[in-house]
């Protein structure tokens, strides 16, 4: 004898289906409504004047070797109203700073000897809430980023020294070069001197030969 059970089990399913939901068009209200809220990034009153995609290290000298701080963008940021530069590079995915200092004019970047797309620099860094002194590699997807990041850091190192400092450089060259136009006209001088003295004394000397042939 055949079971009827299944025939059962299929109407109970047919019987427990939910009906279709209707839409009524009524519109619930969020319990909570969330406003906009503006994030501030710290860099809204500077302007960036370089932006590249990079890693970057620090050399920890404990362990005496490289660490990784993160891969994102580089920035030179230059302040609207000081005109003071600031290097921040922040993760690409957590955005967490993981370089934020000063360019100073006492700085230099050299290239990284056997990697030209990496170069390297000294810096007393923030990105830690505290001063750290700091050396910094920084590696770049392609040669030319690379040199068109040594090329903005020096310059911008150079562009923060005080005006005076400058002035008083250009004076300095400008004495330089006033000295050299002296020195090089007083041994011209001198030099048609001796000409002369050599071709007054050459004059003397056969005069007095002659006169020395003629009483003879």
């Amino acid at each position: 004898m055949a079971s009827k059970e299944p025939d059962h089990e299929h109407r109970e399913d047919e019987d427990a289906a939910p009906a279709e939901e209707e839409d009524t068009g009524a519109q619930i209200a969020p319990i909570i409504k969330l406003e906009e809220v503006a994030v501030s990034t710290g860099e809204e009153n500077e302007d960036p004047i370089l932006d590249l995609k990079s890693k970057l290290y620090r050399f920890d000298k404990e362990g005496n070797q490289w660490k990784e701080r993160g891969a994102g963008t580089v920035k030179l940021l230059k302040h609207k109203a000081t005109g003071k530069v600031r290097l921040v590079m922040r993760q690409s995915k957590t955005l967490k700073i993981c370089a934020n200092h000063l360019v100073l004019p006492t700085m230099t970047v050299q290239e990284h000897a056997g990697n030209d797309k990496s170069c390297l620099w000294h810096a007393s860094d923030y990105a830690d809430g505290e001063l750290k002194d700091e050396l910094f590699c920084i590696r770049f997807a392609s040669v030319e980023n690379c040199k068109t990041f040594m090329q903005m850091f020096q310059e911008v190192a150079e562009s923060q020294k005080p005006k005076e400092e400058n002035k008083d450089a250009s004076a300095a060259a400008g004495l330089l070069e006033k000295l050299s136009v002296d020195e090089k006209k007083t041994e011209d001088k001198a030099g048609e001197e001796k000409k002369e003295t050599e071709a007054t004394e050459k004059a003397d000397t056969e005069k007095k030969d002659g006169e020395a042939a003629s009483s003879t």
